[in-house]
């Protein structure tokens, strides 16, 4: 579409003289646009001066397809040689910001074209002058083994853009920043210093003639100076010795400067390379509010810089960095993705308004207040253009007298200077009101009163890991009153803070934890619950306080999605991790944080015990069924893929019950099927017997290896075929046969929870059809019942009862439930797996009569909660005296109870009453 018919607005002319001027100039042209070029004209001495430079241009320019134009202006500096580059840049520089001003004054460009033409021409300035400049260092031999078509990647140095040019927002009058940098690896180690010195050369003559003003102007003002240390550091430095620097020194604003990196000249492989490695450092793995207090200092240190304090006044106001700025919608948007774009990376968006918009989709901000500062920022970028565009001054403060502000409002097209100054003062306050309560910490209150034995532990907190640094005492003084606080609302507030004071002494860290909490209050609410509550949860916390990162990701509260949703997230999870370890460490941090996520689900009443049961095993399911390939896959770069059919792995026990707890651990079975195949096919071929079996330890010990992150399960793989005896993998032929002839009753009674988590499907079909031909033959053997009796008082002898609150070993206890529906199940050769579908088996089968079947359901509920309940709040046999009244109120809610006492006799009568059925049974 022609330029003129996409006009929507002119400046008013503020000089009516220079209007006239420029008006009779372009008499030739369409009315609406000697409107526009008188306006402009009037109020812009500098873009007045390049209608009449470059008028001859600006014609054909002006008749047609704005974006044609530009694009034609790019094309003519492609092939231009390094002597004429100079002149050519600074030609294209005055088109293109006169092309881009009327653009703009004109409502023909959004301020995103604006800015993105602006940031092509940098782009290319960038480019071409560097391979140029390059070329001719290859050209005179400095550069060792380079050739001449090693001049299109600049010999392996890359430019990267910072700041507004990397994200697109060039402003009308801006500097470019860069940071230059080049790929010691193209290099042997002797040539290095050659190469250096050489790129050094060329990075120094680019930024001149991009820099320097001759009698044709410049082209952009280069600022090297974000480089690493840069008042010691060469104007190019290798990406090793960048990259080390970030490691061991970078910086919150550093990090911050890199949110808008871009890779714009020269290497661009190798740029983005040099990123992937910087990601670790800019973006966290855990949710970065220490970030806060770096960029709120960081303000007031531009502030006192800039003395840019006080009330807002519109006369010299400055409107990038003063208060309600556009630094400040800035700061306000690159804070919260370097808080969240670590687990996100859909968060991790150049620009500013595509990074607030994907704040607000995350629900980082809310979608009204993202929309508002949005309309703020590019109201104030387009001020901010017309403040520079009057003599093309790298400026961004307003005028101080009365004329130099009608200038600038009558560009915006308004005429009444005081109504305009007005809408502009009331958007500076308002911006300033939305950013700066996120910004500014709040002052402490008062501690509320405390009894003796609570101030003493109080007074201890100083003394602690956490709150070794200045900066941790700081944020944690401001913290603490509103921790004592909400303790003090907890049903019993010594209780509970005798719990978060071990919590705090386990922390290893405080800063990032307590900005955490300073940031997001409602966790602190969630930390009283936990201590006053369930202190082996506390316990864990203190050792695993990433986990809370899950608390505010915006799901953490939505419905369960499901083992399968959790397995595609996962594996996605797996595949950007990198390498073999690191997927190993995202896998136990991923489990952790869904593991912690049921535990508060259940420890709220948000889940029942039977649903978190359920939700424990997804998890376990996910881990093993994601895991797996990836534990197959590092196998075979070493053995080879797997030999014959490959295998699968079972759950068993409460596994393949998907009955888990907060502190299970995993059974497991890995069956295989050589299908005639001896050995692997690999570079270090091995028998497939021993395959089998070292893919099997590979996978125990992915699972159960202690790493920075923890271990992820423990593994128990006694319920294989011969138990400890047995190879550690089994042969699916041996595994049939060993089933059918050599099982012990245990084991068939055990392959009724038998359970697919991981593997090939086929392969998983197969093994099942062999679980119910094994059911069937073996269930209705006379030797069952007296073998059942035999191993119920095996266990009873060896494992007894365990205080007044056992719920899984003894006599009428989840346990002997437990062996109860297997033979059930095992007696039908059903395929039921879980406890309660093999308990309907019973009744349906006359093995008991239907009240006898609700006695034991109705038990085997009770006891679970029991157990599960225990098992969130402790690892110790579960003492609710001892842990107070907290985990009291917690188990009467989760078992239906009103007392201890009604909850004691409710475990002895059920407990009594299935100990009876079952010898009933076992006798009979």
């Amino acid at each position: 579409m022609p330029f003129a018919s996409r006009l929507t607005r002119a400046p008013l002319p503020f000089e009516p003289d220079r209007a006239e001027e420029a008006r009779g100039f372009f008499a030739d042209l369409a009315p609406e646009l000697r409107d526009l070029l008188a306006g402009t004209a009037g109020c812009s001495p500098y873009l007045k001066a390049l209608m009449e430079k470059e008028a001859d241009w600006l014609r054909p320019a002006l008749s047609g397809n704005p974006e044609a134009a530009l694009a034609e202006e790019f094309a003519r500096l492609d092939p231009v040689a390094l002597p004429d580059l100079p002149n050519e840049l600074r030609r294209a520089k005055r088109r293109v910001a006169l092309l881009a001003g009327l653009a703009d004054l004109g409502g023909v460009w959004c301020l995103e074209e604006v800015t993105g033409a602006l940031t092509r021409l940098a782009d290319l300035a960038v480019d071409l002058a560097l391979k140029r400049l390059v070329g001719d260092e290859i050209r005179r031999g400095k550069i060792p083994g380079a050739t001449e078509e090693d001049a299109e990647t600049a010999a392996g140095m890359v430019a990267l853009a910072m700041g507004k040019m990397g994200a697109g927002e060039l402003n009308y009058s801006s500097d470019i920043d860069l940071i230059c940098l080049f790929d010691e690896s193209r290099y042997d180690a002797i040539d290095q210093m050659e190469a250096r010195a050489a790129l050094i050369r060329a990075t120094r003559k680019m930024a001149g003639m991009l820099n320097d003003r001759t009698a044709e102007g410049y082209v952009f003002r280069t600022d090297l100076r974000l480089r690493p240390d840069a008042s010691v550091t060469p104007v190019c430095i290798s990406m090793g010795a960048a990259e080390l620097y970030y490691e061991s020194e970078g910086r919150t604003w550093e990090r911050a400067a890199y949110i808008k990196a871009r890779p714009c000249a020269g290497d661009i492989a190798a740029g983005e390379r040099f990123l992937e490695t910087l990601r670790p450092f800019v973006w966290r793995k855990h949710l970065d509010f220490a970030a806060i207090q770096d960029a709120h200092d960081m303000r007031l240190r531009i502030r006192e810089h800039k003395g840019l304090h006080g009330p807002i006044e519109v006369p010299g106001h400055n409107i990038k960095l003063g208060q309600g700025g556009i630094r400040e919608i800035e700061f306000f948007t690159q804070t919260r993705q370097l808080i969240a774009g670590g687990r996100d990376e859909s968060l991790r968006d150049r620009t500013t308004v595509g990074g607030m918009r994907a704040l607000a989709a995350k629900g980082w901000v809310p979608v009204e207040v993202a929309e508002e500062l949005i309309d703020h920022y590019r109201e104030h970028r387009e001020i901010e253009h017309r403040i520079q565009m009057v003599n093309d001054a790298q400026t961004q403060l307003l005028p101080t007298s009365e004329d130099g502000l009608a200038r600038i409002s009558a560009m915006m097209g308004e005429g009444d200077l005081s109504r305009w100054s007005e809408r502009l003062r009331s958007r500076l306050e308002r911006v300033e009101t939305l950013t700066n309560d996120f910004f500014a910490p709040d002052e402490a209150s008062e501690r509320p009163d405390l009894s003796e034995s609570a101030r003493q532990i109080v007074e201890g907190w100083s003394s602690y890991p956490a709150l070794r640094s200045e900066r941790a005492r700081t944020i944690f003084k401001r913290l603490e009153p509103e921790v004592l606080g909400r303790m003090a609302r907890a049903a019993n507030m010594d209780e509970a803070l005798t719990q978060f004071d071990g919590f705090l002494k386990g922390l290893p860290a405080g800063v990032q934890l307590f900005s955490l909490f300073e940031a997001s209050p409602q966790l602190i609410d969630l930390i009283v619950d936990i201590c006053a509550t369930a202190p082996g949860l506390a316990g864990y916390l203190s050792r695993n306080a990433g986990v809370l990162d899950a608390v505010l990701g915006g799901s953490f509260f939505s419905p369960w999605p499901g083992c399968e949703a959790l397995t595609g997230d996962l594996e996605r999870l797996l595949t950007q991790a990198g390498d073999y370890e690191a997927a190993l460490i995202a896998a136990r941090r991923w489990a952790k944080e869904w593991k912690f996520r049921v535990g508060v689900h259940q420890l709220r009443g948000l889940v029942d015990a039977a649903e978190a049961a359920g939700q424990y095993a997804d998890v376990a399911g996910a881990v093993l069924a994601a895991l797996w390939p990836v534990v197959q896959g590092e196998f075979a770069r070493r053995y080879g893929p797997c030999p014959g059919n490959g295998a699968v792995v079972l759950g068993m026990g409460s596994l393949g019950a998907e009955r888990l707890h907060a502190r299970s651990d995993l059974d497991l079975i890995v069956i295989y099927d050589p299908a005639g195949q001896d050995y692997s096919d690999g570079k270090k071929p091995l028998a497939t017997r021993t395959y089998y079996a070292k893919l099997t330890q590979a996978l125990i010990t992915a699972l159960s290896a202690q790493m920075p992150e923890g271990m992820l399960y423990e593994v128990d793989m006694r319920l294989r075929p011969s138990g400890r005896q047995g190879p550690v993998a089994t042969a699916l032929s041996s595994f049939a046969d060993y089933q059918m002839n050599e099982a012990w009753t245990w084991e068939h009674l055990a392959l009724t929870r038998a359970r697919p988590v991981a593997g090939r499907a086929e392969l998983a079909a197969e093994v099942e059809t062999i679980r119910l031909e094994v059911l069937t033959a073996k269930g209705k053997a006379e030797k069952v019942l007296p073998d059942l009796a035999e191993m119920r008082a095996r266990i009873f002898a060896a494992k007894p009862v365990k205080g007044r609150w056992e719920a899984k070993i003894g006599a009428g206890r989840l346990q002997d439930i437990e062996l109860l529906a297997q033979w059930f199940a095992l007696h039908e050769g059903a395929p039921a797996r879980r406890v309660e579908a093999q308990l309907r088996i019973g009744p349906r089968a006359g093995l008991v009569d239907k009240a006898t079947g609700e006695t034991l359901a109705s038990a085997y509920r009770f006891l679970w909660r029991l157990r599960a309940g225990e098992k969130l709040l402790s690892d110790d046999a579960l003492d609710l005296e001892a842990l107070g009244e907290g985990a009291t109120a917690f188990m009467l809610r989760e078992t239906g109870m009103e007392t201890l006492e009604a909850l004691s006799a409710r475990l002895e009568t059920a407990t009594a009453e299935v100990a009876a059925i079952v010898d009933r049974i076992l006798g009979g």
